[in-house]
């Protein structure tokens, strides 16, 4: 499960957009400083932090402001929704329907029994990006927001060892589809296969507590 990940405004290098709009990677640098490189968490009852997100608008990427989770009626989901099964999105390819990207420099996981923290990075200075679905959701307070997801598949074994689930990686070259394209079970297969070779790329550093 991934319930925490980092934006790291230090960046320097990106995999996240086959076309980076200058101006958006601004705004996302200028938000991660904001956030004075606090971890990203799921937004919840006591905790309304809402996070960016890579959103189709227009045909183009747009840096939208999101809720992690779902929302239910105005109030967060009672079932686990911070995160959605990629096995499931192949059996149900309509869950597809609408998709983002969220942009991160990396996510953190727990090695148990050790109970020791893990960062998985595509090197320090690297942003990329995850498969998330979403849906639109009412806020407690009664606001609409876009309300995200992210999708999680099997770990290669060289992951593996630390959690056996990862997020589903998009790389730059996929972007604009996992963005716009029919929601089908193709897509899907076609994200899975791409992020298994972005993974390859992927490494593991452990860390002294969880951010």
């Amino acid at each position: 499960m991934c319930a925490s990940y980092g934006l790291d405004p230090r960046f320097s290098d990106t995999d996240l957009l086959a076309e980076a709009d200058a101006e958006l990677l601004d705004d996302l640098r200028g938000w991660a400083r904001d956030n004075d490189g606090e971890t990203l968490r799921p937004t919840g009852k006591n905790l309304r932090n809402l996070n960016p997100l890579i959103v189709p608008q227009d045909e183009h990427a747009a840096l939208e402001k999101a809720w992690w989770g779902y929302l239910i009626d105005g109030q967060p989901s009672k079932f686990p929704s911070i995160n959605t099964r990629s096995e499931r999105l192949q059996d149900q390819p309509a869950k597809l329907r609408t998709r983002a990207i969220v942009p991160t420099t990396g996510w953190f996981e727990m090695r148990k029994p050790e109970r020791v923290w893990h960062e998985f990075t595509l090197g320090p200075d690297t942003l990329f990006g995850m498969a998330a679905v979403t849906q639109r959701g009412r806020t407690p307070d009664g606001d609409w927001v876009t309300c995200y997801s992210i999708v999680m598949a099997p770990a290669p074994a060289h992951l593996a060892e630390v959690h056996e689930r990862m997020p589903v990686l998009i790389p730059a070259s996929m972007s604009s589809a996992w963005l716009t394209a029919a929601p089908d079970r193709d897509l899907i297969d076609e994200a899975l296969a791409a992020s298994a070779a972005m993974a390859e790329r992927i490494s593991v550093t452990p860390t002294a507590s969880r951010p």
